[in-house]
């Protein structure tokens, strides 16, 4: 059984989604090593990766890239032995960026889902400042809808089962024309 935080919370009021040109971009990696199995449409680059396409970045101890039919691409990243994989996307049309951390990230390119795993942490940046963060076991980010979902364990047997976050207000209207209006 899981628990929610809250449900689901949505990312801002600009209505932002990831960077639309990201999906029609070339993957471009560097790795310590890369192995191409053809026939089963998949890549596979172990050591200091780092992935980017348009304006996503990933970097991690290993990743798969595996070609879907539809020609999306479907990446597993792997933090390696107590490391952390990393996810990082701007957001069309506003200046902000959605990045995270987990023992495993998936990010599926037909659905536009992340999926980070294992000591999550994901976070909403406005240029270079933090907005919004939270953590735990698991979060699914959709790119589509900039909704986030946070997973914790109800167990109750360890304090890393539990959700955490900081949800920095913000307003649809500046400040000065809401006060100006009463």
């Amino acid at each position: 059984m899981q628990l929610l935080l809250g449900g689901l919370l949505v990312l801002g009021a600009s209505g932002a989604h990831a960077e639309k040109a990201d999906r029609f971009q070339p993957l471009n990696f560097a790795a310590d090593a890369a192995r191409v199995e053809d026939k089963q449409r998949l890549n596979i680059l172990s050591g200091n990766v780092e992935i980017s396409k348009g304006s996503m970045v990933v970097r991690s101890d290993r990743v798969e890239v595996r070609q879907n039919a539809d020609g999306t691409q479907t990446a597993t990243a792997i933090g390696g032995p107590g490391g952390r994989a990393y996810f990082r996307q701007k957001r069309d049309g506003a200046d902000e960026f959605i990045e995270g951390e987990a023992e495993r990230i998936v990010y599926d390119g037909k659905t536009e889902i992340v999926r980070f795993t294992g000591r999550a942490l994901m976070r909403r940046l406005q240029g270079q400042s933090v907005n919004d963060q939270v953590t735990g076991p698991v979060i699914v980010y959709d790119n589509k809808t900039s909704v986030f979902q946070v997973e914790g364990s109800s167990d109750g047997a360890a304090s890393s089962g539990r959700v955490r976050g900081v949800i920095t207000p913000r307003s649809s209207e500046p400040r000065a024309a809401t006060e100006g209006g009463r």
